[in-house]
């Protein structure tokens, strides 16, 4: 996984902002955070929590995961287990401890789930999380 660039996180919710055709102060009040904060957000001098970059992605009409993994919470994969990643990153009533320790136990889990999965030799070596179509 890429290490977290605060910097092109900011950028990134910047360019969306511009595209939805929104203010810094217009966005701000949509995802009700203060006009500075969101401004030290999009110029990379401030990290939001998982709970901020969903009310920012829901204000720009953005999936929260899109902002997660530009975030670096989350790595980028093919929807597998996105929706339950989100969920537990946006839970207000568990703090960030806690959210890491659920996702150290689900992410325990598909490894060991991958490991014992079984294969046949024309499945050829297992590539967790890419998926081949023939047509």
């Amino acid at each position: 996984m890429a290490s977290l660039n605060v910097g092109s996180l900011g950028e990134y919710i910047r360019e969306q902002r511009r595209n939805a055709q929104y203010s810094l102060r217009q966005l701000a009040e949509a995802a009700g955070v203060s006009n500075p904060y969101l401004s030290q957000i999009e110029r990379g001098l401030r990290k939001p929590s998982a709970e901020i970059l969903q009310q920012i992605a829901k204000a720009l009409r953005i999936s929260a995961e899109t902002l997660y993994v530009q975030a670096g919470i989350l790595e980028e994969r093919r929807g597998e287990g996105l929706e339950l990643r989100a969920s537990i990153l946006a839970d207000p009533l568990i703090n960030e401890r806690q959210k890491q320790a659920l996702l150290a136990v689900y992410d325990a889990f598909l490894k060991e789930n991958a490991a014992s999965a079984p294969r046949s030799e024309a499945d050829g070596p297992a590539t967790p999380h890419t998926h081949r179509e023939d047509r």
